[in-house]
């Protein structure tokens, strides 16, 4: 698939896309991209079309995120860092998350940090969290 390109870290504005990403078969092809505030995963399918994303915020605080899947819509979770001591290094992972998803907020953020980012992956984002399926 042609999306993923070659090299390493590409600085896009103040979005910055990672170009080596590892991609597993049999899974969708994916991009990531991080900024100061978001991290954020595009997966892609056959036919070159975004099928799913999620969309880290809050990180340097109560960690959060959200992800959209084709057919299965989107869902709010909290981020539990895994590190509760100093001397482990567990993996993170999404937790149910308590709470509202502050759609207005996430939405505003991050159209601010979107300029950087492929015109149709920003589109899309914004689309689903907006409420858009």
């Amino acid at each position: 698939m042609g999306l993923g390109g070659s090299g390493g870290w590409v600085k896009i504005g103040l979005v910055i896309e990672n170009q080596h990403v590892r991609q597993n078969p049999g899974e969708e092809f994916r991009r990531c991209f991080t900024d100061d505030n978001f991290d954020l995963v595009v997966w892609y399918g056959s036919d070159e079309t975004i099928v799913g994303f999620e969309l880290c915020y809050d990180r340097a605080d109560d960690e959060k995120a959200v992800r959209w899947l084709a057919g299965h819509g989107l869902s709010h979770f909290r981020v539990d860092s895994g590190e509760q001591r100093a001397s482990a290094n567990r993996s993170p992972m999404l937790v149910d998350r308590d709470g509202e998803f502050e759609a207005d907020r996430v939405i505003s953020c991050f159209e601010a940090a979107a300029d950087g980012l492929p015109v149709e992956v920003a589109a899309v984002v914004k689309s689903k969290l907006r409420g858009g399926g």
